[in-house]
């Protein structure tokens, strides 16, 4: 696991697989741990880096369901859990779904954890809105499309702004069950104001980019996704910097998706 300060206030750390981040954030006498690491054992030091680095977690957030980003638990049980409304309300109709996916990752890779994955008491938040910690807040703004939840977190007074699953420098635009081109050009379309207060963009996959970077992103995944809902989706462009064949299965991927009408 990678970690890096991006602000005096703000860490981030990259998990070995998949570079998942998570983002630590403080202010005054409060931290938040925002989405997780994977492995077992990146979750196990955590709690220390937070110490040693004066981030007394009390809080965590997670800015949608999918498993990779809920496991923040392992690592600091007694924090409360708090997502946006969409995620709450997929999480309840989902029951279970995310530590059965974290079950089958855990079997295929031969991993071993403390024990299976346990959400329980999570708090939902409203979105668009404001969550406090410390003496500052956190704004929360709607980020669905990638799958049919989402939030993304805005860190005013350090300007780093935390997007999950959209902008990464490694992947295409994936969509899943459940997701909705519109609404993932929508959350684009919104990141666009939110860059102009951000000098770090945070990604759920890759590492931190500055604001031009993650502009020019932004402007890579439009097109991509705008040629998807064209007439030769097959076709679509995949930026340049991500034509490997990681990426080309993940485009055949996303077109099976829409063949079967499982995405839209």
């Amino acid at each position: 696991m990678k970690a890096v300060s991006v602000h005096a206030d703000v860490i981030v750390v990259t998990s070995r697989i998949w570079k998942t981040t998570a983002t630590l954030v403080r202010s005054g006498g409060e931290a938040f741990l925002i989405d997780s690491p994977i492995m077992p054992d990146e979750l196990e030091i955590l709690p220390a880096l937070a110490e040693q680095a004066e981030f007394p977690i009390s809080g965590l957030l997670a800015t949608h369901a999918d498993w990779d980003h809920l496991l923040g638990r392992y690592a600091f049980p007694e924090a409360a859990l708090g997502v946006g409304e969409t995620t709450a309300a997929r999480l309840t109709a989902e029951p279970g779904a995310a530590a059965r996916e974290l079950r089958d990752f855990d079997e295929e890779y031969y991993i071993d954890r403390p024990g299976p994955l346990s959400l329980p008491g999570v708090q939902a938040l409203p979105v668009p809105g404001y969550c406090a910690v410390g003496e500052q807040e956190l704004q929360l703004h709607p980020a669905d499309g990638h799958t049919a939840d989402g939030s993304a977190v805005l860190i005013p007074w350090a300007r780093v702004l935390v997007v999950g699953d959209y902008l990464s420098s490694h992947a295409i635009p994936e969509l899943s069950p459940g997701a909705s081109i519109d609404k993932y050009l929508a959350t684009l379309r919104r990141f666009g104001p939110l860059l102009t207060e951000a000098d770090v963009v945070v990604p759920g996959h890759g590492e931190p980019l500055d604001g031009a970077r993650a502009a020019a992103i932004l402007r890579e995944d439009v097109a991509y996704l705008e040629a998807l809902r064209g007439e030769d989706p097959e076709r679509a462009p995949l930026p340049l910097a991500r034509r490997t064949g990681a990426q080309k299965n993940l485009h055949q991927y996303n077109l099976s998706l829409l063949r079967d009408g499982k995405a839209v």
